[in-house]
């Protein structure tokens, strides 16, 4: 894994749960896709807009597990839960990330998540 889609990947969880949209929106590729268990959600302002206003539960944080990658160019794989705003896990979760690179950054084009 490079250490920009590891920065990438963590950046995008430390926004969300700051509440730091613009800074969410930059990590996405504009034709960026979120595949979830409940939607597809396509376009990076359709997703920065589902984040912000639409998501049922806002008051969350991502406790990261673990962060997996096969190297440089791979997709990067989190395990995790999501837990509630008094910290009580609520689901646990894989995200698998792709990305483009875009100068020095790892920009991310699609996003898989399976939650159990």
């Amino acid at each position: 894994m490079t250490d920009a889609s590891e920065d990438a990947v963590r950046g995008y969880y430390d926004a969300i749960d700051a509440g730091d949209y613009e800074g969410f929106a930059d990590l996405l590729a504009p034709d960026v896709v979120h595949e979830r268990p409940d939607r597809t959600i396509e376009g990076r302002e359709t997703l920065v807009g589902f984040m912000r206003d639409d998501r049922p539960n806002k008051d969350t944080s991502h406790d990261i597990g673990a962060v997996y990658a096969d190297g440089p160019g791979a997709e990067v794989a989190v395990r995790g839960r999501l837990r509630d705003a008094d910290g009580a896990p609520m689901f646990a979760f894989v995200d698998v990330f792709e990305f483009r690179r875009e100068n020095a950054d790892e920009t991310i084009t699609r996003i898989r998540t399976y939650t159990q």
